[in-house]
């Protein structure tokens, strides 16, 4: 059941990769306003582990004018939706070159409710096997690196990791090995 209702629609503003609709909305109370949302595919987003630790990956991220430490992770172009484990693994070829053996489905999280309709796809990724990579212009600068469990938890204590989406997949895992 559906507390807020949605009485009309108008996409704002749409490119290859997201579009923002502005609807207007009856709340429960019969008072009416407008709501925001971000529409965007789903992304996967990889947890590629070996021996005893995993591999990140740094880029700039042009949203917060900053550098970020953060899983692999990623959508289909042309917000097209796809097989998440296809996509995963598509992901992690592209961002790290690295092949998975198995990948593991951990579970599915929304990204930012309060303003976006998208979703992610959490896999572990085991039995890696290097390859090359095939990073998209965007990622021109990105960098990998292999770090082990207890150092990847002193990032994120110390603020190094801000990527919520990273920091709930780890949770996920967390609560796998439980």
């Amino acid at each position: 059941m559906h507390s807020i209702r949605r009485l009309s629609t108008r996409t704002v503003y749409e490119n290859r990769w997201m579009s923002v609709r502005e609807d207007e909305i009856q709340r429960p109370d019969g008072s009416v306003g407008a709501y925001g949302v971000v529409d965007k595919p789903d992304f996967a987003l990889i947890i590629p582990a070996e021996r005893g630790g995993f591999h990140l990956v740094e880029q700039y991220r042009y949203a917060v004018e900053a550098r970020s430490w953060e899983f692999p992770q990623g959508t289909l172009p042309d917000r097209q939706d796809g097989d998440p484990a296809e996509l995963a693994r598509v992901e992690l070829a592209e961002e790290t070159g690295l092949r998975a053996e198995s990948l593991e489905h951990l579970g599915y999280l929304y990204q930012g409710p309060g303003h976006s309709s998208q979703g992610m796809n959490v896999f572990l990724a085991t039995g890696l096997t290097p390859g090359p990579v095939r990073r998209e212009p965007e990622e021109q600068d990105m960098r990998q690196r292999w770090v082990s469990r207890p150092h990847l938890e002193e990032m994120i204590a110390q603020g190094l990791i801000r990527d919520s989406a990273s920091i709930a997949a780890y949770a996920l895992l967390l609560l796998r090995g439980r």
